[in-house]
């Protein structure tokens, strides 16, 4: 239940951080609100998955797969692109990623 909750929290995080950029400095109410939800709803649940997840490692998946939604949405949505430093960067948090889920003794299941 507690990675349910992690994947939840990341969920509302990335949609709230996506909000936040078409909020235009909070100055557009609609989006100004979904990120107040968002954020909310995502640290709530992150703190309820700390319950059982060690903080590392659920922070490290929070943190990771938030940067790599919030790239692929700024891509698609924003238009915006990454230069070969941040793709061997972005990758790199993949990387980390794969190493806690393939070869950590830390994750509960």
């Amino acid at each position: 239940m507690a990675y349910l909750y992690l994947l939840i929290a990341i969920i509302a995080e990335v949609i709230a951080t996506t909000s936040l950029k078409a909020s235009w400095g909070f100055s557009k109410i609609y989006p100004s609100i979904i990120v107040i939800i968002g954020y909310a709803i995502s640290f709530i649940l992150l703190s309820l998955a700390l319950k059982t997840i060690p903080i590392g490692i659920a922070y490290a998946y929070w943190a990771g797969l938030g940067i790599i939604f919030i790239t692929i949405i700024g891509y698609l949505v924003y238009k915006q692109t990454l230069d070969t430093f941040a793709i061997i960067g972005i990758s790199l948090i993949i990387i980390g990623m794969l190493m806690i889920n393939l070869l950590s003794k830390t994750i509960k299941y």
